[in-house]
């Protein structure tokens, strides 16, 4: 009988050599991985909770169907544009791992620690995440379908370079000594400028809807904060691409920064309401993890808690610019995501450190910044920083817009859409129905009149004396029927008396 290897023969698959690796570090990229993965629901979950109820489910199809489509885009040329290593343009990468041709075991571009069919799957995760980041701009007003295909066009006109510039051996940023250790310019930034060239393009929602603006479920913004933050450990820790001393203390600095960051923006916030606000504790979490993601590997800890703390006040003070820029960023991307990442990045100029860069026994002749007398990295973290921005926005909005002049791919729904929520228009099913207005799904739909029929109940007496007793209280004279309208954010109520015994209405 044949053994396994008899069918292989001597294919370049049988002559792979693994034993270059180690299995604890591709263990732990591995689980990495599927915890960064898990962070799309934490998405999902966030933005859901911070939404109005009607706009709610939306916003998690959004996040879902980007993840697939972005997967699609990575394994078709998504991951060879933006770290083939035979492009030498220092732009973007070509077409030579096309389908994951020749991505296997070789080491991968990124880290000689684990094979490059290993890194593909990592950093796949890391898009997945930028563009579950970046559907929080159409937020209440954008349409589904159009958000979609222009997902995968931004990830080959945006993310990919972007990727290339930072990570790839041959881009003109790795090339110049940027330190951007796990995203601040491909996935913070470009998902921050990005949703806010995309909001911009949107337009503002109606005025109505920004009245009394709240978060319609606490309880879903503190989960979702709570899985990202689980995500971020594998985001940050296993961008050392090993199980070594250098991953450890980039989750540690993420530690940090996110609970520093919790506490100030809280404090912050307290100090105009008197209350500890739950969505300000998890904004700030949220704004000191995405400063930690360029900066957790390069720092020491002590940076870490400065970081959080500065990065924490700064974005909450930021939430502000949308208002001077007059562009509805319902969710605040820029504030966060943006600004965040550029205060991380910023960060590295000053704080980064040889002996932390060091710890994973690969990068030992990288320099820091100034804490190593390498003062002119500022100026490189701040060169980079424009371009991404820059770059970002540009053709964030060209894409948008291209997107939009298209027939039948407008972006943003119609006004009567905006009413009624997204969940109606787009979905066809709810986050949370509380009530039930028919007995019957199909009998309504927020499309038509609540109250289309009057309330009807027996005008002969005929039951027995147990079913008087069973009779709702609704018989009793002068007693109104209350409905409240689904589509409205304050509770309206519209009232229908009661019919009497004899079937007239008080």
């Amino acid at each position: 009988m044949k053994s396994p290897s008899d069918f292989i023969g001597n294919s370049p698959m049988a002559r792979r050599d693994v034993s270059q690796f180690d299995r604890g570090d591709v263990s732990f990229i591995i689980v990495a991985g599927a915890m960064v993965s898990f962070m799309i629901p934490g998405l999902a979950f966030l933005y859901s909770g911070l939404a109005r109820r009607k706009s709610a489910l939306s916003l998690i199809w959004a996040v879902t169907a980007s993840n697939a489509v972005c997967i699609f885009q990575w394994y078709l040329w998504g991951y060879s544009l933006a770290f083939s290593p035979t492009a030498t343009n220092g732009f973007i990468g070509n077409l030579a791992n096309f389908g994951l041709m020749n991505v296997l075991s070789n080491p991968s571009p990124g880290s000689p620690l684990i094979p490059a069919l290993l890194y593909s799957f990592y950093q796949m995760e890391f898009a997945c995440v930028t563009v579950g980041i970046f559907m929080g701009g159409i937020a209440e007003r954008g349409r589904v379908l159009p958000a979609m295909i222009f997902i995968f066009l931004w990830m080959t006109l945006v993310y990919c370079p972007l990727a290339c510039w930072a990570w790839n051996i041959n881009g003109w940023g790795f090339k110049w000594g940027v330190l951007d250790y796990a995203g601040g310019g491909p996935v913070e930034i470009g998902s921050g400028v990005g949703g806010l060239a995309y909001a911009w393009i949107l337009g503002r929602r109606q005025e109505k809807e920004l009245v009394n603006f709240r978060p319609h479920n606490v309880s879903m913004v503190n989960l979702g904060t709570f899985i990202l933050w689980f995500g971020w450990l594998g985001f940050n820790g296993g961008s050392a691409f090993g199980a070594n001393l250098r991953a450890i203390m980039a989750i540690w600095n993420s530690m940090l920064a996110a609970a520093f960051g919790g506490v100030i923006w809280c404090l912050l916030d307290y100090r105009l309401e008197r209350k500890y606000s739950m969505v300000g504790f998890c904004s700030g979490t949220i704004a000191g993890l995405v400063a930690a993601t360029p900066a957790s590997g390069y720092i020491q800890p002590w940076a870490a808690v400065v970081m959080g703390t500065v990065t924490s006040a700064v974005c909450n003070y930021a939430t502000k610019f949308k208002f001077f820029f007059k562009i509805d960023d319902a969710l605040d991307l820029f504030a966060e995501h943006a600004v965040g990442g550029i205060i991380g990045l910023l960060t590295n100029g000053l704080f980064a450190s040889h002996a932390i860069i060091a710890l994973d026994g690969v990068n030992t002749n990288i320099k820091g910044g100034w804490v190593d007398h390498n003062y002119k990295q500022l100026y490189i973290q701040f060169a980079y920083v424009c371009a991404v921005c820059t770059y970002t926005f540009v053709v964030t909005a060209i894409i948008a817009k291209a997107i939009d002049m298209v027939p039948g791919l407008h972006l943003r729904t119609t006004p009567e859409g905006e009413t009624l929520g997204l969940d109606e228009v787009e979905i066809g099913e709810f986050a949370n129905d509380y009530i039930e207005v028919r007995r019957d799904y199909s009998d309504w739909t927020a499309l038509g009149n609540l109250i289309s029929e009057r309330v009807s109940l027996p005008t002969t007496d005929t039951s027995t004396g147990s079913d008087h007793h069973e009779q709702p209280y609704l018989q009793q004279k002068a007693h109104h029927v209350c409905m409240e309208e689904s589509n409205l954010e304050t509770i309206s109520e519209k009232c229908v008396e009661a019919p009497t015994e004899d079937g007239v209405a008080e």
